[in-house]
């Protein structure tokens, strides 16, 4: 069937009557942006966009982000049309539970959602980091004079809420330094938000603000489908920038009495206006969720054309597998993220003797295993000397040039962590991200979205504590931590030394199922000798018995994490006459995933005499004090001076240990 604007327009008006389907049958929803970015997406869908709906996890091909994930129904009109797994039945259930079209696109639950999208702007953010993949792969992967196995672009859909949002010009900014090219930006500038008129609380100039990051900008009519695919051909031509293509539309089009106005943004339309709409539409006043015959067969075929090129993509990787096995080998063990069985071996070997920041002793393991894992890369916010982050020789990520695996991610940690999140959820890569752990507060949004989607990223957080020390309160994280371990599906791990910070990075490694947040030391740590304890991989277990003075059930427990696992150690070895556990517990995820037997060997339920010792604040730890327990945290905010002067004036020393640890002995 041939593509027309006429039947652009009648698979436009199909996607606008299925969105005020959608939510009227939900009473609730956001009908007017589907409706104004109907036209731009059926040019893009029907004429330009890579896919396969047959195999929606096809490495090459483009990858589709509806920032503005309140517009859903739009997208799920594109992915039933399309011949996504997504039933017309669905549709009709939109918004219900146990659904497959959730109120905004949710990762892993709907056949076709390349990411989540809720909170405006980190859809922009996230897809910026899927185009930085596929930048990344393309200078991996790619042989000189042969047909490129990685070949795809970006393109995103947003609207003025996500461009106000601050992490957009974090992101935006980055994209366009780094020439980010094979990424499109649609801005779908219809002047509306849900108070009003955008003029309310905004008056930037788009046009110069992006050209201002270094994008090409194009400008064009949202509804006039020649502009459209003008502008995406143009676009497609245009290298060494990302493109922004600005689109004035009309929010709710084709609604006659709420098109242009606040009223059809978060609403239903309501029964009349959807029969007024439909009938300026054309479409059956008294049919719901009607797809003609014509569009289905605009879709059917545009889906045949694309599973031929999917084929002959498939014939190109196949010949290019032949011809480099190296790399062929390194693509499939990246993108199945595959650890080698032997990867402890790898781990550098810490001198009891010699004590080492944790902080640095990760910057070495993580140096080591970079040797090991070639798909492993990342960077830090502006801080790579003091996260020791530094993928040493490694090459940098630059203007262009994507062949290095260190990221500067400049001072942007919320753009850096959605950009993770896009790197991650485009396959291919492991990806950690540094800053201090104080600033995990300006990396949350994004957090919550990678545990949301079950992403293994890596944080490393490091300046964990108090222990700051000059930097003062604004740069001692307390209530951080138990910030973190609030979040469903974060693992949180506090190794106590240097071997434990191995063996941690480990853990993190083979956390599939979500993001795992590595709390680091500024200061020095003394590295425990091995021969006298535990092996470190008990780490994986979240909480093991480090030493005990006796058998059997424990007078005392003594629970640590972190730094603070050595002055519970040093107190300990002091109480004589006494049987006395110490517990290094790193991590409350990976122990409370422990079979019932084992936490209760370590944390004996017969003990009551249980002093938990953590430099931040208590919340959270009743679970494991027990009624009977006490608890040396830090539930006020820090100071500035030097750490050994805040650690006396805070309590936390051996011999304040045992001081509690004696009164509880005496109860």
């Amino acid at each position: 069937m041939k593509l027309t604007n006429d039947t652009l327009a009648l698979a436009a008006n199909t996607l606008r009557c299925l969105a005020i389907d959608g939510v009227q049958a939900a009473k609730s929803g956001h009908p007017g942006a589907p409706m104004g970015l109907a036209d731009i997406a059926a040019v893009l869908w029907l004429k330009h966009l890579k896919h396969d709906p047959s195999d929606s996890k096809w490495p090459d091909r483009d990858r589709f982000v509806l920032s503005g994930g309140h517009g859903s129904m739009l997208l799920y009109s594109l992915l039933h049309l399309a011949g996504y797994d997504l039933p017309l039945d669905e549709l009709k259930r939109f918004r219900q539970l146990g659904s497959r079209t959730p109120g905004h696109p949710e990762y892993g639950h709907t056949d076709g959602v390349e990411t989540t999208t809720g909170p405006l702007g980190q859809g922009i953010a996230t897809a910026l980091g899927m185009a930085i993949a596929e930048r990344l792969a393309a200078a991996r992967y790619n042989v000189a004079d042969a047909e490129p196995v990685v070949d795809h672009r970006t393109w995103i859909f947003c609207g003025d809420g996500d461009l106000e949002e601050g992490i957009s010009h974090e992101a935006c900014s980055l994209a366009g330094h780094l020439r980010l090219d094979k990424v499109v930006l649609f801005y779908d500038s219809n002047g509306i938000t849900i108070e009003g008129h955008t003029d309310l609380a905004l008056s930037d100039d788009t046009k110069k603000r992006f050209q201002a990051y270094n994008w090409h900008v194009l400008e064009i009519d949202g509804h006039n489908y020649d502009q459209i695919d003008r502008a995406i051909r143009k676009a497609l031509k245009l290298t060494g920038k990302p493109v922004l293509i600005i689109c004035k539309t009309h929010i709710g089009k084709g609604s006659p009495n709420k098109q242009d106005t606040h009223d059809c943004h978060g609403a239903p339309l309501g029964d009349e206006e959807v029969r007024l709409t439909k009938q300026a539409l054309g479409f059956p006043e008294d049919q719901f969720f009607h797809v003609p015959e014509d569009v289905r067969t605009l879709f059917r075929e545009r889906a045949s054309k694309l599973r031929r090129a999917h084929g002959r993509w498939k014939r190109v990787f196949k010949d290019w597998s032949k011809a480099n096995p190296e790399k062929a080998a390194q693509w499939k063990a990246a993108h199945e993220d595959v650890l080698p069985a032997d990867i402890e071996k790898a781990l550098p070997v810490f001198d009891p003797a010699k004590p080492v920041a944790t902080r640095n002793a990760s910057g070495l393991v993580l140096n080591a295993l970079a040797q090991t894992l070639p798909y492993l890369v990342g960077g830090s916010a502006d801080l790579a000397p003091s996260n020791m982050t530094w993928l040493k020789d490694l090459g940098e990520i630059k203007p262009g040039d994507f062949s290095g695996r260190n990221f500067h991610f400049g001072i942007r940690e919320l753009a850096m962590a959605a950009l993770m999140n896009g790197v991650q959820v485009h396959g291919g890569f492991r990806i950690f991200g540094g800053t201090f752990f104080v600033f995990s507060d300006y990396c949350r949004p994004a957090m919550r979205l990678a545990a949301l989607m079950g992403l293994p990223v890596i944080y490393v957080y490091t300046h964990d504590s108090f222990y700051v020390g000059e930097d003062g309160p604004t740069h001692e994280p307390v209530e951080q931590l138990a910030a973190l371990r609030c979040m469903p599906n974060v693992t949180v791990i506090r190794p106590a030394d240097p071997t434990e910070t191995a063996a941690a990075w480990v853990a993190a490694l083979k956390n599939k199922k979500g993001p795992t947040a590595l709390l680091l030391t500024r200061q020095n740590m003394k590295v425990l000798d091995r021969s006298q304890y535990p092996s470190a991989t008990h780490v994986e277990k979240g909480a093991y018995t480090l030493w005990q003075s006796g058998e059997g059930t424990p007078d005392l427990m003594l629970i640590a994490t972190g730094s603070e696992v050595e002055i519970a150690l040093e107190a300990a070895k002091q109480i004589e006459g006494k049987n006395v556990r110490v517990v290094s517990m790193p991590s409350w995820e990976l122990f409370e995933k422990q079979n019932k037997t084992y936490r209760d060997r370590i944390i004996d339920p017969d003990c009551t005499r249980r002093l938990v010792v953590e430099a931040g604040v208590s919340f959270g730890w009743e679970r494991y004090a027990g009624r009977c327990g006490a608890l040396l945290t830090l539930d006020t905010y820090g100071a500035s001076g030097p750490f050994k002067e805040l650690a006396q004036q805070f309590g936390f020393t051996a011999a304040n240990v045992l001081a509690k640890a004696r009164e509880l002995l005496a109860r």
